[in-house]
Order: structure tokens, then C-alpha cells, then sequence
């Protein structure tokens, strides 16, 4: 049976490659509940956060990671962001009378670009852009390993509704191995990683997979990560968005309304702001939360 929401890392002893391997059960049906979804935006929503989960690993400091596709198709955004601390979130936006059926990720979201922000707590946020021009997620972030980090990195991710996974290998700088022998041996895990099956990786725990797939490795497992499905927003950075809006917007609204509203895209929390606090917002008096 899968593991429910966990995240392995593991590395190949006496080389320079290391792995990841994520599942999503509860954390990803509790995204489709608050966004419910066709099931092939489903599956795709899925392979994101499945995504955002593997390359949260690679963050050594506080912070969120976000991935967001975009393009001009029916599928207009696909989202996800992990934290340091495990929370995951995602969304879907289809255009108003879109009912994508068949499609595949490159004819979903057409002509657009797949961006990957790390926003650390503390330090300056990196933002890394690639087109997509690849026929599934996890190419074009194979993509945006090659051009921002320089590392070949393989990916391999999976998704039906119910159950989310990915695995992830990566060839590091050569330490251990010359660079010749750390690409045989990093061709080799991934000519091993091809041969998982989609019904596999969905239905069998991290552990027998990486045993079925490395059992003549020499595999070094580290205690697994726990996830969840949590929302980052609050009262605090609802006001900073609407700050950034700017003030004859805000204000726009709050005369035709008579306070502004706000529902979070995620969660579905409501925000609601008086005219009191919109104007005291944009004077620069210090902020009053509830």
C-alpha cells in the first residue's frame, strides 16, 4: 500500500547522485476538495504538487518554493508551493467554458512559460523561467534543471485523483566519482527508474519501490518528511495585496461596495475590509488585525 503523504530522501553511497521520492494521498484530496477538477486537470494538479513536494527537498533554509505554469490553452494556470515545513497547496484555473477532456499537458495549457520561485524567509527571492515546450510537466522542470542549475536531473511523476508521486535523481558535482564515471552510474539509476510503471508508483509504498528499482544499489535512506495539505494565508498578507493594488483600486471598491472582500484561492478563507481600515491601510497608520 502507499505511503500517505511522505517524502523520502536517499542518496547512492560512494557516488555522486542522490534521490527523492514523494506520495500524496490525504494532502492531495484535500487540495481537490477545496478545488475540485476534471479528472485530467486533476491528474495534472496531482503531478505539481507531487512536484512542488520533491523540490522542496532541495531548499536549506526556510521558505516556500512555488511552481506555476502558464499559457494561452484551456488550462490557464496550474500552481503549487511547499514549504521548509511541509505545507503544501495547489490550484487550476480552466477558462470560463473550457471542459478539457483528453488533452495532454502541452495541448492544456498551449503557448506559456513554467516558473519556479524560491522565496526564502530571510534573503532575496530567485525566480528561474523556462518555456514549455515539452510534452509533460516533469520534462520541462528537466528543462529548468539544465539551464538554472546545470545538473542533469531526472523525473518521473504520476497522479490519478486519489494518489499523487513522483521520484527525483540527480547527478551532483563530482566528489566521489570522476565526472565520466558519475554520468555512467547516474544513466544507469535512470535506465533502472524507466522501468517503473504508473500503477506502481501510485500503489506501492516509497520503501518497496526504491527496493524494487535500486536492490543492487548501495541505497542510503533517511527518515521520511511528513506532508500535509496547509494555506499560507492570513489577514496580514491580505493587506499587503491589496497595498500592492494600489489605492484608487482599493478605494474604488469599497465606494461602489462599501468594503472589499476577499476570498483566498486556495483555502477559500474570506477577508473582509471595512473603509476604516482600507484608509488606514493606505495612510500608513499602523495596522489593526482581527
Amino acid at each position: 500500500m502507499a505511503n500517505k503523504d511522505q517524502l523520502h530522501r536517499f542518496i547512492f553511497d560512494n557516488s555522486d547522485v542522490r534521490g527523492e521520492i514523494i506520495s500524496l494521498s490525504d494532502s492531495y484530496l484535500s487540495v481537490l476538495k477545496n478545488s475540485p477538477q476534471s479528472t485530467v486537470i486533476a491528474t495534472l494538479l496531482g503531478e505539481m504538487l507531487a512536484a512542488a513536494g520533491l523540490l522542496s527537498a532541495t531548499m536549506k533554509f526556510d521558505g516556500i518554493i512555488t511552481l506555476q505554469a502558464r499559457g494561452d490553452g484551456d488550462l490557464s494556470l496550474l500552481m503549487a508551493d511547499c514549504t521548509r515545513h511541509d505545507s503544501l497547496r495547489g490550484i487550476a484555473r480552466v477558462k470560463e467554458g473550457a471542459n478539457p477532456q483528453d488533452q495532454d499537458f502541452r495541448q492544456l495549457l498551449g503557448h506559456g512559460h513554467l516558473s519556479i520561485t524560491i522565496d526564502p524567509a530571510e534573503g532575496e527571492r530567485y525566480q528561474g523561467i523556462v518555456p514549455l515546450e515539452r510534452d509533460t510537466l516533469g520534462a520541462c522542470l528537466e528543462d529548468y534543471f539544465t539551464m538554472s542549475e546545470q545538473l542533469p536531473t531526472r523525473l518521473w511523476l504520476f497522479a490519478d485523483g486519489q494518489h499523487a508521486a513522483g521520484l527525483l535523481l540527480q547527478a551532483l558535482p563530482s566528489q566521489q566519482q570522476s565526472v565520466e564515471e558519475r554520468n555512467d552510474y547516474w544513466q544507469h539509476l535512470c535506465i533502472l527508474a524507466d522501468t517503473l510503471s504508473r500503477d506502481e508508483m501510485l500503489s506501492l509504498d516509497n520503501i518497496t519501490i526504491l527496493t524494487r528499482l535500486f536492490h543492487e544499489e548501495n541505497l542510503r535512506l533517511f527518515d521520511p518528511r511528513e506532508l500535509r495539505f496547509a494555506c499560507s494565508c492570513s489577514e496580514a498578507r491580505t493587506l499587503d495585496m491589496l497595498l500592492s493594488l494600489g489605492q484608487e483600486e482599493v478605494l474604488s471598491v469599497v465606494e461602489e461596495m462599501g468594503r472589499v472582500d476577499v476570498e483566498c484561492q486556495f483555502c477559500h478563507q474570506q477577508y473582509s475590509f471595512g473603509r476604516d481600515q482600507v484608509e488606514s491601510l493606505f495612510s500608513g497608520q499602523p495596522r489593526t488585525l482581527h
